[in-house]
């Protein structure tokens, strides 16, 4: 019960999170726009997760958990724009930050994402 509670607010706060930077137009680079499509991708299977629906086949997920977590570690530590977040931050404590960010925020996506694939 409580788990299914978890996963069903962490996939809201996940499709607001995503429509609450559409509408503020935070995707404005190429990479950001492809950020945005693939996360939708991953929402998608993490909803097929949760609600326990199969979304096409397994194997495309696989494809999908790989090739997104490869993307949104390359874009998090490498492509964003964070602006001023990190001004006057060593590189090195912003990378760890931005792991430990990652794996908090976007942790459990993938866990979800994995177990929906294998």
């Amino acid at each position: 019960m409580f788990v299914n509670m978890f996963w069903t607010i962490y996939l809201g706060i996940l499709g607001a999170v995503a429509i609450g930077y559409l509408i503020k137009g935070k995707y404005k680079t190429f990479p950001a726009k492809l950020d945005f499509v693939i996360s939708i991708i991953t929402w998608i299977g993490l909803f097929g997760y949760v609600s326990n629906i199969q979304i096409i086949n397994t194997s495309l997920w696989q494809i999908v958990f790989l090739g997104a977590l490869f993307w949104d570690l390359i874009y998090s530590f490498f492509l964003a724009d964070y602006g001023d977040e990190f001004k006057g931050v060593s590189p090195p404590v912003k990378y760890i930050i931005i792991a430990v960010v990652f794996v908090l925020l976007l942790g459990p996506l993938y866990f979800g994402l994995y177990k929906y694939a294998f």
